[in-house]
């Protein structure tokens, strides 16, 4: 590690009841995209009590309920440093002491269990310690730190919603942009790729019209709780049949919603789904294949004409190689080359580009490991890393708290501190 970065975190040991304690806290109290509201309370108070408060820019209710703290020291470049807050609608099934039992209403009105299925927590636990490390480390770097908290990323409108609301106007222009998630892997690892690492999003909404009748009589109705089944089975076929086997593509319907009663055929139902892809003109052939395929359902059924439209784009997240191979680098001096690891491209979407292609600078993004180590080297030479370990998203996804809550910090520091170190 370098000189200056070492002596920013040589204070992580005695800090570190402190970020535990955080992370513990936000674990029990997940909220959801857009509602984050004490969890952005809670990001601030820490703040308030960072070494020389007063003199950060505190900016809260970008975006609704996103957070962004400005410290300035003095001249040298300005570094963005991005966590993200909301959780999911999961049943968490962890069995952890600090395991979260919040259920709220949404914004449906239905009763939904809430859960950081996804890690966000440690994402604010461990840019909240990063930012107190640097607060109190002044005299070994140059420079501004911008730390955003982020709304909504689960919503994939957060980073959006931010820009939008004026913050390009309202902070600082960053020399570069920088983001970690929590990923499944050894605990205190990390994984680091430049180029293309997550792919895009584009999500769908199918409204199939049929007739609605009695249960017992089918044949004076049309059914779209059939027809619906039937386009989903038929929408497997639009990458395997329809899209090159040398292009990379999902599609998935992830919700189906129709009927009140068992005895009810009802008029409507109604399909979303989403396409993952890393090329713009596959995303759009996948979509425009969809929709044929909703309207050939509708009329082989005689029924009318569906609805079809896309909502919730994201691009592709596309890591700067330069901004990349620096980071790759700090990461490598700070945790040690065996500690780093290449990310694998996949197929799941982030929002994180959103910022630095705001201000049209270089972004990167890793992920840092959330598990046993020993364990995960165990499953790793049996192959059974995938069934061993739940993936984010999963009720049973339960990150150790040591040494992964201290490598989240090291790595997002010794990133930050490759611009910034005098």
């Amino acid at each position: 590690m370098s000189t200056a970065t070492a002596a920013v975190l040589q204070p992580l040991p005695t800090i570190r009841p402190w970020l535990e304690d955080v992370y513990r806290h936000l674990h029990a109290h997940p909220e959801l995209s857009m509602a984050e509201h004490a969890t952005a309370a809670r990001v601030v108070q820490e703040v308030s009590g960072m070494p020389d408060a007063e003199d950060l820019e505190v900016h809260t209710g970008i975006g609704r309920t996103g957070v962004a703290v400005v410290a300035r020291n003095g001249e040298g470049p300005t570094v963005l440093l991005r966590a993200d807050m909301d959780a999911l609608p999961v049943a968490e099934d962890t069995g952890l002491d600090y395991a979260s039992t919040v259920r709220v209403t949404n914004d449906a009105g239905e009763q939904v269990p809430v859960m950081h299925a996804c890690g966000h927590d440690t994402h604010v636990a461990t840019l909240l310690a990063s930012l107190r490390l640097l607060l109190e480390g002044r005299a070994h770097w140059a420079g501004t730190v911008v730390a955003v908290f982020q709304p909504a990323e689960e919503q994939f409108n957060g980073a959006e919603a931010m820009v939008a609301d004026g913050l390009v106007d309202l902070l600082p222009r960053p020399d570069v942009a920088l983001g970690q998630h929590v990923l499944p892997g050894p605990a205190g690892s990390v994984q680091v790729a430049p180029g293309p690492i997550m792919a895009s999003c584009d999500d769908f909404r199918i409204t199939l019209h049929g007739k609605g009748g009695h249960g017992s009589a089918p044949h004076t109705a049309i059914d779209p709780v059939v027809m619906a089944a039937s386009l989903v089975m038929r929408l497997q076929t639009v990458v395997s049949r329809q899209v090159s086997p040398q292009a990379t593509a999902v599609v998935s319907v992830g919700r189906i919603a129709a009927g009140t009663k068992t005895n009810i055929i009802p008029a409507h139902a109604v399909l979303e789904g989403t396409v993952r892809t890393y090329d713009g003109v596959v995303a759009a052939h996948c979509l425009e294949v969809i929709e044929r395929t909703a309207r050939a359902e509708a009329l082989a059924w005689g029924a009318p004409e569906p609805g079809f439209e896309t909502f919730d784009h994201l691009p592709v997240t596309d890591n700067d190689p330069g901004a990349t191979e620096r980071v790759r680098a700090a990461l490598t001096a700070e945790l040690g080359e065996a500690q780093v690891r290449d990310f694998t491209p996949e197929m799941g979407s982030e929002d994180f580009g959103e910022l630095p292609a705001a201000w049209g600078v270089p972004g990167c993004y890793w992920g840092f490991g959330a598990f046993d180590a020993q364990d995960w080297g165990a499953a790793e030479e049996r192959g059974t890393e995938r069934a061993d370990f739940p993936h984010n998203h999963s009720p049973h996804f339960a990150p150790v708290l040591q040494p992964m809550l201290d490598t989240g910090v090291r790595a997002m520091v010794a990133a930050a501190m490759e611009w910034l170190a005098r």
